[in-house]
């Protein structure tokens, strides 16, 4: 089932608030994405976490999010986008409640789990609706620019404003936080998205593929996620492996003979969305890793509490915003190939600068030329890999579009953290000494490489979009 495509007209003359809607939508997904990272030495401390078991107050959001985005993404085009906007946001404003009130470890892991699967819902909505709300091209590139903005600046902005409530109110607030957020967003939802259209009696939801798309990347996320600190020889990570490929497998049998497919074969023919695909799993991979290991660098190597932490992160959290709205006026001016390659230069040359000022003995002064083009750099692809991924695609696809898009940003970021990691020698929360400076260097050197390696990619693909 599906819905036909609402009138626009009506929505033109108060476009700013929707807009402001789905920018804030945004905001609370990548804000969840990360402001539990200060406040999980307190949720270890007050709910008994083993050490072991901690890093599934995060996992089992990005395990969640990562297997269920397609799904959410197939789901805004046949079921409605507001519908499930307000769906999504109901379920993280609930979610979030029973997570602040949590009083064992399973209840919270669950609940992020719950969080996590509200992110997959929330957001192709939001960018569906965005994608379907402005037309294609500068109305719809300056709309992408503000909601960019939002989620590049949340992921920021979550470790300042988790440290801030950590210290005045204790680990529960980062929960709390969201109810009256979410619960807003809901109610502005329902009274300015204009209504979806009735149901398509003559498409059907892919159940099928749903099912075994879902569950294969899901356990495709956990794998990537457990396997780097459990081992790839454990019984977990083969039993993991062997049910995800034949899932995977079984996903890729159901398409071919669904009449209403979940991802339609179409969209592999477009080589902007491919593209564009390709560019969001290395920023995630790349770009997104570097607060991890800026965190680390923080509060292990220098000693810094939570909130000078989150404090830390305000500079790169103002200037990605600043880089979103440049990105969105760069398209228009040099076009989408040419703009994400010069982003990602500026972001290769940063991450460079910021390993080279990354000593035992350092300031954070020295610290900023390298945030800075770095943050110049995030902030103008992340606006761009999402214009790119939307150009051409019709608008009954829109939500499946961002789902594929969104799906491989995620994986992207389980297995680029996963390598570089490794890569770095196995740093963690409880790593010590010199051995964890040089692996952290090693690891922002790595980005470097990585994102630099994509700018001359993109650089040598022929445009595939129209600027």
């Amino acid at each position: 089932m599906s819905v036909t495509e609402p009138a626009k007209a009506p929505l033109r003359k108060s476009i700013g608030l929707p807009l402001l809607v789905l920018a804030s939508g945004q905001l609370v997904i990548s804000l969840d994405y990360n402001i539990v990272y200060v406040a999980l030495p307190d949720i270890g401390a007050g709910l008994g976490f083993s050490d072991h078991d901690l890093q599934w107050v995060v996992s089992a959001y990005v395990v969640a999010t990562g297997g269920f985005l397609l799904l959410g993404g197939r789901a805004a085009d046949l079921l409605g986008r507001r519908r499930m906007f307000l769906v999504a946001a109901s379920l993280y404003a609930g979610s979030s409640l029973v997570g602040g009130l949590a009083q064992t470890p399973g209840v919270l892991v669950a609940v992020r789990a719950v969080q996590g699967i509200g992110g997959s819902l929330l957001f192709p909505a939001t960018l569906s609706l965005i994608n379907t709300l402005y037309d294609e091209g500068p109305d719809r590139n300056r709309a992408l620019a503000v909601w960019g903005a939002a989620g590049a600046g949340g992921l920021c902005f979550g470790s300042l404003l988790g440290g801030v409530l950590v210290e005045a109110f204790g680990w529960p607030s980062v929960f709390f936080v969201n109810v009256p957020v979410a619960g807003t967003l809901a109610v502005a939802g329902w009274r300015l998205f204009p209504a979806d259209g009735p149901w398509d009696r003559s498409r059907h939801f892919d159940v099928a593929g749903a099912l075994t798309a879902t569950g294969g990347i899901t356990l495709l996320v956990f794998l990537l996620v457990q396997a780097p600190a459990e081992g790839w020889d454990t019984p977990a990570a083969l039993a993991s492996a062997v049910l995800s490929l034949g899932l995977l497998a079984l996903f890729a049998v159901v398409e071919r003979r669904s009449r209403d497919p979940l991802v339609p074969a179409r969209l592999f023919a477009d080589r902007g969305l491919l593209a564009a695909m390709g560019v969001t799993a290395l920023f995630s991979a790349t770009f997104s890793s570097v607060p991890y290991f800026l965190t680390l660098y923080f509060q292990t190597v220098h000693g810094y509490r939570a909130v000078a932490t989150g404090f830390a992160f305000l500079v790169p959290a103002v200037v990605v915003a600043v880089g979103t709205q440049a990105g969105g006026r760069a398209v228009s001016a040099f076009g989408v190939r040419r703009m994400l390659v010069g982003g990602m230069a500026l972001g290769a040359a940063g991450a460079a600068a910021l390993g080279l000022a990354l000593t035992a003995d350092g300031s954070y002064p020295a610290l900023l030329p390298g945030i800075v083009l770095l943050s110049v750099g995030q902030g103008a692809a992340w606006t761009g890999m999402w214009i790119a991924a939307s150009a051409g695609v019709a608008p009954g696809d829109q939500g499946i579009a961002s789902g594929l898009a969104s799906t491989t940003l995620q994986v992207g970021g389980a297995v680029g953290l996963a390598l570089l990691v490794g890569v770095a020698g196995g740093v963690g929360q409880n790593a010590s000494g010199p051995g964890l400076l040089d692996g952290i260097r090693t690891a922002v050197f790595v980005i470097a490489g990585g994102i630099g390696c994509g700018a001359f990619a993109l650089l040598a693909l022929r445009r595939t979009t129209s600027p």
